[in-house]
């Protein structure tokens, strides 16, 4: 798992999928509210004309030399809810960011995001 205190380093190195695949480039990471501790990544896809951010969650994520290895399959990443490169997550769409992944999203009790940018 990506501590927090690496998240940095990690910018810019390869994200791939369980078979090595290479999904896109890691652009940034975004910590869980609650814990503080990295929950998603969003990728750099696309033509270089065209690029955009997906989000994959980083659970079960493992470090190597210059890459990021997600627990997801690069076609279910690349399907994933994206932004433009310049874009910020609209908090409206968290939620569904979660349910592409099948994953419990828990907004905080006062409406509170659950992800925030790192």
């Amino acid at each position: 798992m990506i501590r927090a205190a690496d998240i940095r380093e990690w910018r810019n190195h390869d994200v791939v999928d369980p078979k090595q695949r290479r999904i896109g480039m890691l652009e940034a990471v975004y910590v869980d509210t609650v814990t503080d501790e990295p929950a998603m990544a969003t990728v750099r896809t696309g033509l270089p004309t065209r690029h955009r951010l997906v989000f994959v969650p980083l659970d079960d994520a493992v470090l190597g030399p210059g890459y990021v290895k997600v627990s997801y399959d690069r076609g279910q990443v690349r399907k994933a809810p994206s932004i433009g490169t310049d874009d910020v997550l609209p908090a409206e769409r968290e939620e569904e960011i979660f349910r592409h992944y099948d994953l419990t999203y828990r907004q905080g009790a006062g409406g509170e995001r659950q992800l925030a940018r790192r």
